[in-house]
């Protein structure tokens, strides 16, 4: 079995028998982790972890991410400590600030994120060590509450904390006072630099180094044996996200006359048709500078990027064959 870390990450691609498959076949081939996505309007993330955490027995089951907005810290503390019922010391709570313009769509007015993420992971933590809580915050206002277990273990639950993180000041934030940065994806490795330097800065006040936080990075892998199919299939996601999040894009290093030429064939939202047409303008280079994509060995160089510039483990988002990505992976990543 490989000693390299290694996890999977899930979104909705998948129906929920089919993930569960995935899953047990990702821990018999040794990955250490599974991160379900919680993002536009389309599948919640507690379910499935739900399902995940109670067909398997050593892999950990994480939600990446969830948002701190929707859901009162009461149940937000009830919901993780049920999950840690289902799955002892195997579920990590992953959360984020959530995005735009999704969140005002439904009603969420994400303003002064940084002060309602640091209540969020305060108050958790807490209610997760069984404490008796009373916090008057400008986002969270408890009084005298704590997780009232009558039937079960009565112990502190050992559920970590990690924030989603891609800005600089919130990656302060998570340096200071979560246990773990889950990194986004569709960054050039360059991105991590700052990222470290940003997740220093934050653990340093609260008495901290960089190694004490875990940096797991989302990484888009789109492998195969057929190495145009591989990167044709990222080719057409990088597609998308240069149409609609072209700020991404060019903080990853894409030049303003791709985005430019882009933006003539792509309206917002881009419909398949227009992704299609515009595919053929987007270089190879371009693809794999911000994926993991191509043959076996490109994808397995790629990763190694991302863990040199201070990701801990990828959670790797499978586009094509999952099966065939997580036996590529079950052998290792490094050179």
């Amino acid at each position: 079995m490989s000693q390299d870390r290694v996890a999977l990450y899930l979104q909705d691609a998948h129906s929920l028998e089919e993930g569960i498959k995935l899953v047990q076949y990702a821990e018999e081939k040794g990955f250490e982790a599974v991160w379900q996505a919680e993002s536009r309007l389309v599948r919640d993330a507690i379910v499935p972890m739900a399902a995940f955490a109670a067909t398997t027995s050593r892999i950990k089951v994480a939600s990446g991410v969830i948002n701190n907005w929707t859901r009162n810290i009461g149940l937000l503390a009830s919901t993780f400590l049920t999950l840690d019922d289902l799955a002892q010391d195997r579920i990590i709570c992953g959360i984020g600030a959530w995005w735009d313009p999704l969140a005002k769509k439904v009603g969420i007015d994400r303003k002064r994120p940084l002060t309602a993420m640091r209540e969020t992971v305060e108050v958790l933590r807490q209610l997760l060590t069984l404490q008796r809580v009373t916090y008057q915050g400008d986002f969270h206002q408890v009084d005298d509450v704590m997780l009232d277990v009558v039937h079960g273990r009565t112990e502190p639950r050992n559920v970590p904390i990690y924030i989603g993180a891609t800005g600089m000041q919130m990656m302060k934030l998570t340096g200071e006072i979560a246990d773990g940065a889950c990194l986004n994806y569709l960054v050039h490795p360059d991105y991590n630099a700052q990222a470290m330097d940003a997740l220093e800065e934050g653990a340093k006040k609260s008495g901290r180094s960089l190694d004490d936080i875990d940096r797991p990075q989302l990484v888009i892998c789109s492998v195969d044996h057929d190495r145009k199919r591989a990167l044709d299939k990222a080719r057409k996601m990088i597609t998308q996200y240069l149409g609609q999040q072209p700020h991404l894009m060019k903080a990853s290093g894409v030049s303003q006359d791709l985005l430019d030429e882009i933006h003539q064939v792509l309206t917002w939202p881009a419909t398949d048709e227009e992704i299609e047409n515009a595919m053929h303008l987007v270089p190879d280079d371009v693809v794999q500078m911000c994926t993991a994509s191509g043959s076996p060995e490109e994808v397995k160089a790629k990763v190694r990027e991302y863990i040199e510039h201070g990701a801990t483990c990828p959670i790797l988002y499978p586009l094509g064959d999952p099966y065939l990505m997580i036996d590529i992976f079950s052998q290792g990543y490094s050179a």
